[in-house]
């Protein structure tokens, strides 16, 4: 088998390789978020009430997908690695064990998150909100293989360098999604039900596009053929290595988002959470240049470490975190300027009027959470390349579960500054967590230099 231009741009041109395989993530994470933010306006019609629950099932969600991402980012990781290192037949067995892998976890995982999640959601202080929480939560959890299986799927494709099969059935479940959701929420009269439903059914359709483009027209470079399956258990710990610690990062992060709920509803109230749940739907389209780069150069520095190639490794970095910073900072200086009437977009009804300028605060504090994140996404993906999951996970928790928190339960609660406060802290865990991880990163590269001679 030999590599096509797809594999050849991922070996030998890291920089045009970044650019092909970000840009079009970018843009699939872009509907997703606007698919999100819609999805959030039309709930924000009903009333505070149901765009609460949403903020309290939306930590759970976030789990599942960063659960699978996670599981994806092991897969993209290994598969990459076999490719730079020409170890094609490796990476299509790697392939085939990742589809069975994902098929296992979503199984169990669906069943066991629907018992727990009532009960959960009490936990989390959704007492007020239950009825609304636990029917649109049910419903999303049950569609929990429309998130598992398509993101392995991308995995396998950007592993490879075939950005747009793994790119392209995001943006038609987004579409798919802003069609039905004022279907089955106004419409059909189904509430925020509705809003559940019409999210399983958008990300249900594409993954039939995938499975096609997979396992029967195959023009891939990978031909992933069951016959072809050579059982090793090995190729799932490698996958493990890196997928755990990734999906447990995840994992870190809705905790953290769960206690910021909580602690907001103590603090200011339901209305705070509402005003929190939208701001981060608003702030989430700085995110998604962010993960597109920080996935972008996972690919190529995977490619880089099987290939011991270091000055591939460094551009990776570099360049990703280049591009990451322009992106950020444009970003955050947008959404402070504009804060006020960005505001209006969830508080545009009589309902949830009283949320604009809790809101406009939150964007104006919050948008600065953006501005030093592409040196932490960056340093994390790298070290995902290199099967380095648990120094990743590492930083994450150093970042988002102790400084985070510290800071914001500072000025929260002890500067008694509420949820300006918890903001504050947020952003201030943020920036210091990113730092240090990427000047860690810089002396893991030097200190293994060895290596790639």
């Amino acid at each position: 088998m030999e590599a096509n231009e797809d594999i050849d741009l991922i070996v030998n041109h890291p920089k045009k390789a970044i650019n092909k395989l970000a840009i079009p993530i970018i843009i699939s994470n872009l509907f997703m978020i606007l698919n999100n933010i819609i999805d959030g306006v039309w709930v924000a019609g009903l009333g505070a009430g149901p765009l609460a629950a949403i903020g309290f099932v939306t930590p759970l969600f976030l789990t599942l997908v960063g659960f699978a991402n996670g599981l994806g980012a092991g897969s993209n990781s290994l598969i990459a690695r076999h490719i730079g290192a020409e170890k094609y037949e490796s990476a299509g067995n790697s392939a085939i064990h990742s589809i069975m892998l994902s098929i296992i976890v979503t199984i169990i995982t669906t069943i066991l998150i629907l018992i727990i999640l009532k009960p959960l959601l009490y936990q989390m202080g959704a007492g007020e909100v239950i009825t609304d929480a636990s029917n649109y939560g049910y419903i999303i959890m049950a569609g929990s293989y429309s998130l598992f299986l398509p993101a392995m799927l991308s995995a396998i494709f950007r592993s490879q360098g075939k950005i747009k099969y793994a790119s392209y059935p995001l943006m038609y479940t987004a579409i798919i999604n802003m069609i039905l959701d004022p279907i089955f929420i106004y419409i059909l009269n189904l509430g925020i039900t509705g809003a559940a439903i019409a999210t399983v059914i958008a990300a249900t359709i594409p993954l039939f596009q995938m499975i096609y483009w997979m396992f029967i027209k195959r023009d891939v470079f990978l031909k992933i053929k069951m016959k072809d399956y050579k059982r090793d258990l090995n190729i799932y710990k490698d996958i493990l290595v890196v997928g755990v610690p990734a999906s447990l990062e995840q994992f870190v992060l809705s905790f953290v988002s769960i206690l910021m709920n909580y602690w907001l509803t103590l603090l200011s109230g339901t209305i705070a959470v509402a005003s929190y749940t939208a701001t981060w739907r608003l702030l989430s389209v700085g995110f998604a240049p962010l993960i597109g780069i920080g996935v972008a150069s996972l690919t190529v520095a995977g490619a880089a470490y099987g290939a011991k190639n270091y000055e591939n490794m460094k551009i990776a970095e570099n360049y990703g975190i280049k591009v990451g910073l322009i992106s950020s900072v444009a970003i955050c200086l947008l959404c402070f300027v504009f804060a006020e009437p960005l505001s209006h977009i969830f508080a545009y009804s009589a309902n949830s009027v009283v949320l604009s300028q809790r809101i406009t605060e939150a964007i104006q504090i919050l948008c600065f959470f953006l501005l030093l994140m592409p040196f932490g996404i960056i340093a994390g993906n790298l070290f995902q390349s290199m099967g380095k999951g648990t120094i990743a996970l590492f930083f994450t928790i150093l970042r988002a579960l102790l400084l985070e928190i510290i800071f914001a339960g500072l000025f929260g609660f002890i500067f008694g500054l509420k949820d300006i406060g918890i903001y504050a802290g947020l952003v201030c865990g943020m920036a210091l967590g990113s730092v240090v991880s990427y000047f860690y990163l810089n002396y893991y590269l030097k200190k293994h230099r060895d290596y790639f001679d």
